[in-house]
């Protein structure tokens, strides 16, 4: 596994070796329960079939193990009849820890229609829990997993596709070393973000692996500290070598699989699901700098309160209160003495303060709600913005509304038109329909 996996390491070949970011000892492991992890991974990997096959779970027997494991069409097909909520069924089964007993086993066997397939072990598997994270990472490596409610970020560099390679290749290396820099600074501060990503040829998807209220407040100082350093590179840069973004923070479900390369598992997860497809489409409509956060509902925990659900602005607020433990870092070499995020807000009829809430319509007609992050940071008195202020904010929704309506495809007066000239009118017409927008709900 990679350094971003937990528990015990397994190189590509799947040998057992050293020790995982979570902390677990592969030496805490016997000999012999080594001996069954490296049959059962040898064995996986030989049923998986270059990725023609996925595990969908397993459970323990007094010989080995039993495993359901099925084509990769098969969920595809298996969840196209809707009528019998197929696709609830294996969200649930391939959510969470993939562990079931034997009476489950059977049943799920039984719904799917498809056998157990029984591995013969050496000896019993242990119970340690040790031994069970790693059969339970050798499993998900080899299948497919199902996130219900995660945090994800999309960082998207403007303009990407008009630079040279070579800036390109700059733009994508400065924004990695600021992820490697904000993580760096939380951890510093005692926050330990897991954080893993996919590249999206332009930018990036990130996510933390951990899950939780606190995991995704993590990412969103994560997201903070990104932008920052980012504003403060391009700041002392010369030339197109540090990218502008525009950002994207949303929380939902997605799916996470390990890609083939070569004849193993890939160490590193790829996701894509809901979370991933409305952080791309928020994007699609943002404008350079601005930092958009998605409508949704999560938990935080809250003090006293202990858990509550909360939609996102109440999220952002709290965060917000949780940012002066940030206070004390360094930005550039200098101290980082506040910092301060809001969404962009109306005033009502009863003069009270709303956050302002935006319909962004895609390019394929389809909508949903964002809000527009703001944030004020103090760096040793000198103040540093990031997202877009009222302002621009305003400017650009002036821009969105006062855009002239698509021609008619008339000729001026007393003059007709070419066949070129009607079909030029058509393209934009068409063009124009295709294109998305972003207006104040």
């Amino acid at each position: 596994m990679s350094s971003e996996e937990k528990g015990v390491e397994m190189d590509d070949k799947g040998s057992i070796s050293g020790t995982g970011s979570g902390g677990t000892d592969s030496t805490a492991i016997s000999i012999v329960q080594r001996g069954n992890l490296k049959t059962l991974e040898q064995t996986l990997r030989k049923q998986w079939r270059l990725g023609q096959n996925i595990v969908l779970s397993w459970s323990a027997d007094e010989r080995g193990l039993l495993v359901i494991m099925v084509p990769h069409y098969f969920l595809g097909n298996y969840c196209a009849d809707e009528n019998q909520d197929n696709e609830g069924f294996i969200r649930e089964l391939i959510s969470g820890r993939r562990r079931r007993d034997r009476d489950d086993m059977f049943a799920i066997s039984k719904r799917l229609e498809v056998a157990p397939i029984f591995i013969k072990l050496s000896s019993p598997l242990s119970e340690e829990p040790a031994v069970l994270d790693a059969v339970e990472q050798m499993i998900c490596r080899y299948g497919v997993s199902y996130v219900d409610s995660r945090a994800v970020l999309l960082f998207d560099i403007v303009e990407f596709s008009l630079f040279t390679p070579f800036e390109q290749a700059s733009q994508l290396n400065s924004l990695s070393y600021s992820f490697n820099s904000a993580y760096n600074k939380l951890a510093s501060m005692g926050i330990d973000i897991e954080f893993a990503r996919t590249t999206t040829g332009d930018g990036y998807y990130v996510w933390n692996k951990r899950l939780g209220p606190e995991a995704n407040r993590d990412l969103f100082y994560f997201m903070l500290l990104v932008g920052a350093d980012n504003a403060v590179a391009r700041a002392a840069s010369r030339g197109n070598t540090v990218p502008q973004i525009r950002t994207a923070y949303h929380v939902g479900g997605h799916y996470e699989l390990y890609q083939a390369a070569g004849v193993n598992p890939s160490v590193f997860s790829y996701i894509v699901g809901d979370v991933t497809i409305e952080l791309a489409r928020m994007l699609d409509m943002a404008v350079s700098e601005q930092i958009l956060v998605g409508e949704f509902d999560t938990t935080i925990a809250d003090g006293s309160l202990g858990s509550q659900r909360v939609p996102s602005p109440a999220f952002v607020s709290a965060c917000n209160r949780g940012l002066e433990a940030l206070s004390g870092l360094q930005l550039s070499s200098k101290n980082l003495n506040s910092i301060r995020c809001q969404l962009s807000e109306y005033q009502d009829d009863e003069s009270v303060r709303r956050p302002r809430r935006f319909l962004i319509t895609d390019k394929h007609g389809l909508s949903r709600h964002a809000y527009n992050l703001q944030v004020a940071l103090d760096l040793e008195g000198k103040p540093l913005k990031l997202g877009l202020e009222e302002g621009r904010l305003s400017d650009a929704m002036r821009a969105e509304a006062a855009e002239p309506p698509p021609s008619t495809g008339e000729a001026p007066a007393g003059s007709a038109a070419t066949a070129e000239e009607l079909f030029d009118d058509l393209a934009q017409l068409l063009g124009k329909r295709r294109q998305g927008s972003i207006v104040e709900d």
